[in-house]
């Protein structure tokens, strides 16, 4: 499973998941739009959750876009590609431990990663940060009651469970 990811470049290059993704050989970095492969575009702002099925479709490129929250607007992600949101997950990066949905590139990557049970491709993927383990630990449960879904409407029923559990 490929991994790429549109770059943006307004982090700090210092704290960016991204750049170190490219720098260990893990995902491939494209400065521009039009270089990015057709795959499974993690949107936050989509309509459809991420599943297993998207795997079974033959989607198996996974492609994040990399910019600042602040900028994480819908239009940000207008790449060619199926578009589907991560569910409930919190962050194990320093910027915004515990915090659901506010996940790194390489957060996210894993995830889907996990939901498409390539459990070893997410470790891989994790290894370079020394808090990488720790998103594998913290989101265990969920990450494996959703890799055991069989479509987007059974990924949301579990995201419902662990929502409910928030309030």
């Amino acid at each position: 499973m490929e991994c790429h990811v549109y770059y943006e470049g307004d982090d700090d290059p210092e704290k960016c998941t991204a750049r170190r993704l490219e720098k260990f050989d893990k995902a491939i970095l494209h400065r521009s739009m039009g270089q990015v492969p057709y795959g499974v575009v993690l949107n936050p702002h989509a309509e459809q959750a991420l599943s297993p099925a998207d795997l079974a479709e033959g989607l198996g490129t996974l492609v994040a876009l990399d910019c600042s929250w602040e900028s994480a607007e819908a239009a940000s992600f207008e790449m060619r590609g199926v578009h589907r949101a991560l569910p409930f997950l919190v962050a194990a990066n320093p910027i915004n431990y515990g915090r659901p949905f506010r996940l790194t590139t390489v957060e996210a990557l894993a995830a889907a990663a996990c939901l498409f049970d390539e459990w070893e491709l997410a470790a891989d993927l994790l290894e370079p940060f020394r808090w990488g383990e720790t998103f594998l630990t913290l989101n265990e449960e969920p990450l494996t009651r959703y890799s055991e879904c069989a479509d987007s409407s059974e990924v949301v029923a579990v995201q419902d469970d662990y929502l409910a559990d928030e309030e």
